[in-house]
């Protein structure tokens, strides 16, 4: 196989990282964002896959929940902005995209088909899984996928639209198609590309374009691979063409499992809509309109052009199912970090003691505290958001922690905002819907 060369980069500080990345974006997981790579009618009927949390069955308290939400978020985050130095610079030769997310989903592959469970990622394209025979692959509580046990499994050709689709490939001795794929943090998956069979629930869907990983490294929560929804056309939506997805998660530290809906299964009677922004810098993501939030009865005074998306790709707010927290511009945040100090009136928690840019001492009041609302003013909608999806107590009843983040020139509307609300991407209208609805019970 190929060699490919690699970078290591080190920073200093998250700021001087967050300032310089968004200062010069530009990345493109894919040479093309058509929706149109490969056809699959067989899918068109839509389907029903089961979410787990990468934390499902773990003893954690809340706290603890949430400083390591907060972990993978900085990472996750920052390879968003090596994303962004990486188009930049000539001297990287490997476009870096984020690091893996919160959320994990059941499916199978090859014929006759073997159960894995994959990565849920809105914020990259390819989809993959490690395959045999393993130059080097990481530890998985399932077995290795092995295509000579798959009699649906094909390679991909050099000069297939599959193969063009890649920034990062090369061709083999025998024509085959191989890939590279950087995450942040020095995960990385190479291999070849290849066609095969997914089943997701009862549905199967051949001809998937995959990467089959043969030399991959990282900590990838025991997933046994990824799978892009992002809006380039090697994720999975968009080979599937179907024009609506949607997915629901549950509280914050539940043990209940979510949903993702793909095609008629995403369906849902709809009022109010916010625009879907494209960035074509970094054409992967979804990108959402932020005019304003409000705080109990205060809109409060925040500029605009804080949550605008500049012409040089710097700025605006992603959408993303792989981070736990929101993350806010900086002068945003502080604006809102100091009207929710004034308003809750309880004692600040040293951040040194949480890992938490805001937490409460609610020892004197107990977990069921007055908190104010809390409302996101998209273009088009507005959302206000239950209390436990921006406050959220400790197990012990001590420290209440707020749910979002500063950071330095963009922002990130993250999953603890989105729960318990069925999120709806109407891909053929460039649409996005919040439903408010009781996620485990769907």
């Amino acid at each position: 196989m190929s060699s490919f060369h690699h970078n290591n980069f080190s920073f200093s500080s998250m700021a001087i990282t967050l300032v310089l990345a968004f200062s010069i974006l530009f990345v493109s997981p894919s040479a093309s964002t058509s929706r149109t790579l490969l056809d699959h009618p067989d899918a068109k009927t839509g389907f029903q896959v089961t979410l787990k949390h990468v934390d499902h069955g773990g003893n954690f308290t809340k706290l603890e929940l949430l400083q390591r939400a907060m972990t993978r978020g900085r990472k996750r985050i920052v390879g968003i902005h090596l994303m962004a130095l990486a188009s930049s610079d000539a001297t990287i030769e490997a476009p870096v995209h984020a690091e893996n997310g919160d959320f994990q989903m059941d499916l199978a592959i090859g014929t006759p088909p073997e159960n894995y469970s994959a990565i849920l990622d809105t914020g990259s394209d390819l989809i993959w899984t490690q395959c045999q025979p393993c130059t080097d692959c990481y530890p998985q509580p399932t077995p290795i996928f092995d295509p000579s046990n798959s009699f649906t499994f094909s390679n991909v050709s050099c000069t297939s639209h599959v193969c063009l689709a890649l920034l990062e490939r090369s061709c083999s001795a025998d024509s085959n198609c191989e890939y590279e794929y950087t995450y942040g943090g020095g995960a990385f998956t190479r291999g070849v590309m290849a066609t095969e069979t997914f089943t997701f629930g009862n549905v199967s869907v051949p001809d998937i374009a995959f990467g089959c990983g043969h030399d991959n490294e990282g900590y990838f929560d025991n997933a046994a691979g990824i799978v892009g929804m992002g809006r380039g056309e090697l994720s999975l939506v968009s080979q599937l063409n179907e024009p609506k997805f949607s997915y629901c998660l549950p509280s914050f530290g539940s043990t209940k499992t979510s949903t993702l809906l793909i095609g008629s299964q995403a369906s849902y009677q709809i009022n109010k809509t916010t625009p879907m922004i494209r960035n074509p810098k970094i054409p992967s993501f979804y990108y959402l309109s932020l005019e304003g939030i409000t705080i109990g009865d205060k809109f409060l005074p925040i500029d605009p052009s804080n949550f605008a998306l500049g012409k040089n790709g710097s700025g605006g707010m992603i959408i993303d199912s792989g981070t736990t927290f929101t993350y806010l511009e900086h002068t945003a945040f502080d604006i809102v970090k100091n009207e929710l100090i004034k308003q809750i009136k309880l004692p600040v928690v040293d951040p040194r003691e949480t890992g938490l840019d805001l937490c409460f001492n609610i020892t004197s009041v107990g977990p069921d505290f007055k908190v104010p609302k809390f409302v996101f003013h998209f273009e088009g909608t507005d959302l206000e958001l239950p209390r436990e999806n921006y406050i959220i107590a400790d197990s012990s009843g001590t420290v209440a922690c707020f749910t979002m983040l500063g950071s330095y020139g963009m922002s990130l509307f993250g999953n603890v905002q989105q729960q318990n609300i069925l999120v709806i991407y109407d891909l053929a209208k460039e649409s996005i819907s919040f439903v408010p609805t009781q996620c485990d019970k769907l």
